[in-house]
């Protein structure tokens, strides 16, 4: 590290050290450097292009870091160094799942070394395992799909009736470390006879993949009636921030169904206390990303998952004016507690590029606020930033930009 980037720490008061190298990773470096100037340690195992040569943080590679076994150790070992150089609290980041367990499983030694808030680890494998959230959701009246729950390994009987439906799994964690073994592996499936869903039952009964399936009856409506809410409740338990989305466009790539490409900003107080009272009710702390769906059939809005974490489109808060990673910093590092802010705003945030939007964003209603926001110049990719001049990134952004209308073409994802 240069002695500008440790000056920088010195002076924000703090370190973040991020755990990841993708999306979710660099947005949350970028919210770190445009609100404080300073320059995040990255840590993680793979090369990717959205954050490699970036300048705007350190980046280090270690192949045993996502291990259960090198975690802790690779990280006690760079917190003494890291604390020895930049002589700052460190403020840990986990930006994917894998992460987020490593992190609570090892709370208790990892608490010696960095600032961190995330749930408890009982009540995170409760909202990682997805038979478990559902019950936990239901129990204080939160709205979810009509849901199977098939264990893997007894006796299946399709019990949904109606088509489409989808298949995922109860433990992503397990099954992204198995996503090898299961064939014609996908994120999650859509199917649309009882023929296909017996087939990826079989496919996954042979695999290593021992945990449960969740089979939903499909909620119709295209990507935008897809919702996306961000919360940070701090470590005493109470809720700071809200903020709540409808989503323009998610990827259509199989494998990366789930992941959103662009958000425009709402608000519902009624929703949004929906989930701050939830996550309240339950002792939640840390971030908390809710995927939802509204069902045109009974006009409710139903609840997906709720990930532990940050998603990769959670950058819309600092678009808001509220960025979550403020909220972070505010609570671990200054000890500053906050009323609940429901964030209000008008903005469009997006990492596909606009000629996507304008192709593949076919509700009209939608469509008019994308292309309102974008000639208002409240449209913000959060990838191409100006304080990241690095051309080996900027070289790749560009040919992303270009592959992204490939991508698209070509999904199977079709709504």
């Amino acid at each position: 590290m240069t002695s500008t980037a440790v000056q920088a720490a010195r002076s924000a008061g703090f370190l973040p050290v991020i755990l990841g190298t993708n999306i979710h990773g660099y947005t949350h470096a970028r919210s770190f450097h445009e609100t404080y100037g300073v320059k995040p340690v990255m840590i993680g195992k793979i090369k990717l292009g959205f954050t490699w040569d970036s300048s705007i943080l350190e980046l280090e590679l270690h192949q045993d870091i996502a291990d259960d076994a090198g975690f802790l150790p690779r990280l006690t070992e760079r917190a003494q160094e890291l604390s020895q150089q930049y002589q700052v609290p460190l403020l840990l980041v986990p930006s994917t799942d894998i992460y987020v367990e490593l992190v609570t499983r090892h709370q208790q030694a990892l608490s010696e070394h960095f600032l961190f808030n995330t749930p408890e680890e009982p009540l995170r494998q409760k909202f990682m395992d997805k038979q478990r959230f559902y019950e936990l959701a239901a129990e204080h009246g939160v709205d979810i799909p009509e849901t199977q729950v098939h264990q893997v390994g007894e006796a299946f009987e399709l019990e949904v009736d109606r088509f489409p439906v989808i298949i995922k799994p109860a433990n992503p964690n397990q099954w992204w470390h198995n996503q090898h073994k299961v064939a014609r592996h996908q994120k999650v499936y859509r199917l649309n006879t009882a023929q296909e869903v017996a087939q990826v039952v079989a496919a996954v009964e042979a695999s290593d993949y021992r945990d449960a399936l969740i089979i939903q009856e499909f909620i119709p409506g295209d990507d935008t009636n897809i919702w996306d809410s961000v919360l940070y409740l701090n470590t005493e338990g109470k809720c700071e921030l809200v903020t709540l989305g409808r989503v323009a466009l998610q990827e259509h790539e199989s494998h990366l169904v789930g992941s959103y490409t662009a958000i425009i900003s709402r608000y519902d107080e009624s929703l949004m206390l929906t989930y701050k009272d939830f996550l309240e009710a339950v002792g939640y702390t840390g971030v908390a990303n809710v995927d939802i769906k509204y069902d045109p059939r009974d006009n409710k809005y139903k609840v997906m998952e709720i990930n532990a974490r940050p998603g990769r489109s959670s950058y819309y808060t600092a678009l808001l004016g509220h960025p979550v990673m403020q909220y972070l910093v505010d609570d671990l590092v200054f000890g500053r507690r906050k009323e609940t802010t429901l964030a209000q705003g008008d903005v469009l945030f997006h990492v596909a590029p606009r000629y996507i939007l304008r192709k593949y964003v076919t509700n009209t209603e939608v469509r008019a606020e994308v292309d309102r926001l974008i000639k208002q110049g409240k449209a913000t990719n959060p990838l191409w930033y100006r304080a990241d001049r690095s051309p080996k990134r900027l070289a790749y952004l560009a040919g992303r930009h270009l592959r992204q209308g490939k991508k698209y073409q070509s999904a199977t994802w079709r709504l």
